[in-house]
């Protein structure tokens, strides 16, 4: 189980880093799709791809996976009215079918559980290093 969790764990890291290059690689993309309440939609844009990638590379270093984790389930939430804003707006978006829309809400909550796993304490790590300790 360990070891699918690690692997796991990188295939997520690297998605994070991947989608926050993205929005360097794709910016137009991510503009479309931001919410018109939300101001200055290009600096949010470079920011959260900034931050993704951060974060992503984060999650893969043991030391600091735990508060990457825990920023990366912040940034999920954080993003999730946009998700919302494109579900209930679908004339908005015409290049996606309402069911693609939708569909991205659970797939946020299922996100979210994937990098909550990393962000709780492994309760193996604490008796392993307990029993060194003795």
């Amino acid at each position: 189980m360990r070891t699918l969790k690690l692997i796991l764990k990188y295939l997520l890291g690297l998605l994070f880093v991947l989608a926050g290059l993205n929005h360097f690689i794709s910016p137009d993309f991510y503009l479309r799709i931001m919410p018109p309440y939300l101001p200055w939609h290009l600096l949010l844009v470079y920011a959260s791809g900034v931050i993704e990638v951060l974060l992503g590379v984060g999650l893969l270093i043991k030391r600091s996976t735990r508060l990457a984790a825990w920023g990366l389930m912040a940034l999920l939430v954080a993003v999730y009215p946009a998700n919302i804003h494109m579900a209930l707006n679908p004339d908005l978006y015409p290049d996606y079918g309402r069911a693609a829309l939708w569909a991205r809400l659970p797939i946020q909550l299922v996100l979210l559980a994937w990098v909550y796993w990393y962000a709780r304490r492994d309760p193996h790590e604490s008796a392993r290093s307990g029993s060194a300790a003795a």
